[in-house]
């Protein structure tokens, strides 16, 4: 059962490369309304650029389809965040995420699903191959003090 969002957007762009510090911003942005911290607004930024650059990189490695980012503001201050592409998909999602592992050359590290993990509280993974990817992740914000500084 999906839960109710107080507030939510989606966005939608080409998978190129120059599209994934707009997808970065634009999540930041959104989360600021929840008066996250520094190191909360860190990791939602670094979370969210893994994503779509796993989507840019691997969904279409030889071509431009679309990245679809969606936010949300869920219940006890969760943050809901789901990249979803339509490319080639994950064969092995266990395989994909292992440390280390990658499709993407020797210029990839393979630890963008490791990373994503350990930045949130939940990291789930759907693939159906030639019909693409759904990434979500979600994260609790610590609510802060009314008035603190």
């Amino acid at each position: 059962m999906k839960t109710r969002a107080s507030n939510e957007v989606t966005l939608e762009f080409p998978s190129r490369s120059s599209n994934e510090g707009f997808a970065r911003s634009a999540a930041a942005c959104f989360a600021a309304q929840m008066d996250p911290t520094l190191n909360e607004l860190e990791d939602i930024k670094t979370a969210i650029s893994e994503a779509v650059t796993n989507a840019i990189v691997h969904a279409y490695p030889d071509s431009i389809g679309t990245v679809t980012v969606k936010l949300r503001i869920c219940p006890e201050n969760v943050l809901e965040l789901t990249v979803r592409d339509h490319g080639k998909g994950i064969p092995d999602i266990a395989q994909a995420r292992t440390p280390m592992f990658t499709t993407g050359g020797e210029e990839r590290s393979g630890m963008g699903f490791t990373i994503m993990e350990s930045f949130m509280d939940k990291l789930t993974v759907r693939s159906v191959p030639g019909r693409g990817t759904t990434v979500s992740m979600k994260k609790k914000l610590m609510p802060r003090a009314k008035g603190a500084k």
